[in-house]
């Protein structure tokens, strides 16, 4: 397995799951998340798969005319084969948060998936 392809896939899939077409869609938005996925967000609630699916194209950043995630030094490594951890940071609406997430490759064809997402919020200064 290529490392350097590995992290260049995984920051592809979260930059598109931060887009306004893949958040809008519940059927696309599934294509990226891992059964067992679950996030800890910005506001400290704990999300499973189906109520981030449910959530996402109502939340901020789903709407093409509305605010959008602006994602900053996203950065990536392999953890082991199959498992990437990527951190970045995101401005959305001028609130800033810092942000990992772990992607791992499934055998079959559903491919790469975001097992787990953090974000954190970051202080005014």
């Amino acid at each position: 397995m290529n490392v350097e392809n590995s992290v260049a896939e995984a920051i592809e899939l979260e930059l598109q799951l931060l887009s306004p077409a893949r958040r809008s869609s519940e059927a696309l938005a599934d294509q990226l998340l891992d059964p067992e996925f679950v996030e800890v967000g910005a506001s400290g609630r704990r999300w499973d798969r189906q109520a981030m699916l449910a959530a996402l194209p109502v939340m901020e950043g789903a709407a093409d005319d509305g605010p959008q995630y602006v994602p900053s030094e996203m950065t990536g490594t392999v953890l082991a084969p199959g498992v990437v951890h990527l951190t970045f940071e995101t401005v959305l609406d001028g609130r800033r948060a810092r942000r990992s997430s772990i992607w791992r490759k499934s055998d079959d064809a559903s491919g790469w998936r975001m097992y787990y997402h953090q974000a954190t919020p970051v202080p005014d200064a």
